[in-house]
């Protein structure tokens, strides 16, 4: 019932991807981004016609002849469900096969939220998002789900994510829970790989080859894409970026990790850390005329602080934010993509973080006239997770 993240597609697979991401297309079209014959091409698009996979939309303009048919996917054909599961909130979203967000919904994950728990909140929410649009069972394509690494993909299994605020997120069998629950099948990836796939359809027009994402947040993770597809290693790591050396002589997080690792620096587990070790010593934090306590420190009080212009917060935030730009160029000066995509919660808290990590990136990053790298913080950004998560499962859908 499981799906695996590195199945090799087949001809018919691969027209109706171009179907779905460029549609509506002409036969013409198809023939010129893949290397089949007419005729083939036209059995390939009759069968899929016939299945329901694909809809005829209408005639495209005319060249002196008749007039062309247009493709275009049939986004009633299926549904697939799209799961982040993160550290602070996790999100369910259900798409159709246009990508069409029908309905999605998030939670935060507070110390409640055991992995039992989740899967059988996901569930109820799944129940719930089927009966709004009268979808059935049989109109389900599957699940995908973008979680917080390390994982063992293949196995379905959350291997050892750090910082949940609940119990027993270590060797978890994500996948079989989930599968066992609703009856579908089920494809785990790590949350970067899926935030980059969907960052990355987003803007499917521009034809960007080489891309790299970079999420901030309780943790640092990161996703590359060279020539429009996911770079693998021979582990899932997706962390290992926080682990970057940028200080030899400096601290580290916690009783694990590198020294003078960027993690150490440039996290929310960083910031806090600051802000509560100088409370201990002065406490001179107030927001809105209410002093907070070193307990009471974290990225919310932390976006209080500096919308409320307190100057330390302000100071260890943009101080964050340069030691995330330096990681950010040893990251481009090693791969040099034309494309890199920021997230997560450091990035949206405040425009500065931005607005810094990306001039401190740019001043650091080697490169001549011919290479000039290009900063967004995406187009889908808190939905860029569950929109790849769905993607991936429906351009394994099997065909």
């Amino acid at each position: 019932m499981s799906y695996s993240p590195r199945t090799v597609p087949s001809h018919k697979q691969l027209i109706y991807e171009t179907v779905a991401n460029f549609g509506p297309v002409t036969k013409a079209e198809l023939l010129e981004a893949h290397d089949i014959t007419s005729s083939t091409m036209t059995r390939l698009l009759d069968e899929m016609a016939k299945e329901g996979l694909i809809l005829v939309t209408g005639l495209g303009p005319s060249n002196g002849g008749r007039k062309p048919l247009l493709y275009q996917v049939n986004p009633d054909y299926k549904y697939i469900f799209g799961l982040e599961i993160s550290r602070l909130t996790s999100t369910l979203g259900l798409f159709d096969l246009n990508m069409n967000q029908k309905s999605v919904v998030r939670w935060r994950m507070d110390e409640t939220m055991t992995p039992e728990r989740l899967v059988a909140h996901a569930t109820k929410l799944m129940a719930a998002f089927m009966k709004d649009h009268q979808i059935g069972r049989h109109q389900l394509l599957g699940l995908g789900i973008g979680a917080v690494g390390p994982l063992d993909a293949s196995g379905g299994i959350m291997i050892n994510p750090q910082y949940f605020p609940a119990k027993g997120w270590e060797q978890v069998k994500i996948r079989a829970m989930f599968e066992e629950a609703i009856q579908l099948p089920t494809l785990l990836e790590n949350g970067a790989n899926t935030a980059l796939v969907g960052e990355h359809w987003s803007i499917r027009t521009e034809n960007v080859q080489h891309a790299l994402y970079v999420h901030a947040g309780v943790s640092l993770r990161s996703a590359m894409m060279s020539y429009g597809r996911i770079v693998y290693g021979k582990v899932d790591m997706e962390g290992s970026i926080g682990q970057m050396i940028i200080d030899v002589d400096g601290p580290r997080l916690g009783e694990s990790g590198n020294y003078g690792s960027l993690e150490t620096y440039a996290s929310i587990q960083a910031l806090e850390r600051q802000i509560r070790t100088r409370l201990k010593i002065d406490g001179a934090l107030e927001l809105n005329n209410a002093p907070v306590t070193p307990e009471q420190v974290n990225l919310d009080t932390i976006t209080a602080g500096l919308h409320a212009g307190d100057p330390f917060i302000h100071e260890v935030f943009r101080q964050s934010a340069s030691y995330f730009g330096v990681g950010l160029a040893n990251l481009i000066n090693m791969f040099h993509p034309e494309l890199i995509i920021l997230g997560g919660a450091l990035i949206n808290a405040n425009p500065i973080y931005y607005r810094v990590a990306t001039e401190v990136a740019v001043k650091r990053t080697y490169y001549s006239e011919a290479y000039v790298p290009r900063f967004s913080m995406g187009v889908l950004k808190e939905d860029a997770v569950v929109t790849g998560a769905a993607l991936m499962v429906r351009n394994q859908m099997k065909l």
